[in-house]
């Protein structure tokens, strides 16, 4: 949990598109179990309803706020059709061989994608959610502003600058990608200090609190 510093009003922000896809007859009041990637744009085209009618549906889920795994009502009755189907968080991230560190090439790849990086830095983790009392006045923004989302991380400056990507690795929550996802340092709290992050997951608080203390490592990629 953090105490948020000063920040500027909140962005817009939109996620890439990328779902599996697969012929299904689709019910009254379905649910969707979103992808790695799933948007509101990609489910109004897979689905044939509006954008703003599954927004409605799903009051309290922010476009920068779906995550794999996620449950979104899909509203009214629609044909059979292509349904953007999502393979559960663990596979999705490629849980099997997952991570594979070349300390000799300064190399992690990470579901089939290989990162260089110049750092490798173990520090104690919390996590905080979008929740009023953890973010003050400034409302659920990182530092900058921009809404917080999966990959949003609070640092300490002086240790971690703000900007920096990492590949976080050694963590444990449901919340999260199974074993390792990529983060940028965009945020910042007065409780965060030396060697300590502090990780948005989307949630209730309550939820985003059985995070804990861990301990995780940090891969500095390019």
């Amino acid at each position: 949990m953090k105490i948020k510093f000063g920040a500027a009003a909140a962005l817009a922000a939109a996620l890439g598109i990328s779902t599996l896809v697969q012929a299904a007859p689709v019910q009254a009041d379905s649910v969707h179990i979103a992808g790695e990637a799933t948007t509101y744009y990609t489910l109004s085209n897979h689905y044939g309803i509006s954008m703003d009618k599954i927004m409605d549906a799903n009051p309290n889920i922010a476009a920068n706020n779906i995550y794999p795994g996620l449950k979104l009502a899909i509203p009214g009755i629609v044909k059979t059709q292509a349904v953007a189907v999502a393979e559960p968080a663990a596979k999705a991230f490629g849980e099997a061989s997952l991570l594979s560190v070349e300390p000799q090439t300064s190399t992690v790849q990470a579901w089939g994608k290989e990162y260089s990086y110049d750092k490798v830095l173990q520090v104690k983790a919390t996590a905080y959610s979008s929740a009023i009392s953890e973010n003050g006045k400034w409302g659920a923004v990182d530092y900058f502003g921009n809404p917080l989302k999966l990959g949003t991380i609070a640092v300490d400056p002086s240790v971690i600058p703000l900007g920096t990507k990492m590949l976080v690795t050694g963590y444990s929550h449901p919340g999260l990608p199974k074993q390792a996802f990529v983060a940028t340092a965009t945020d910042m709290g007065s409780a965060i200090k030396g060697n300590r992050i502090d990780i948005f997951i989307p949630g209730s608080q309550s939820y985003v609190a059985d995070f804990g203390f861990q301990y995780v490592q940090l891969y500095m990629i390019e």
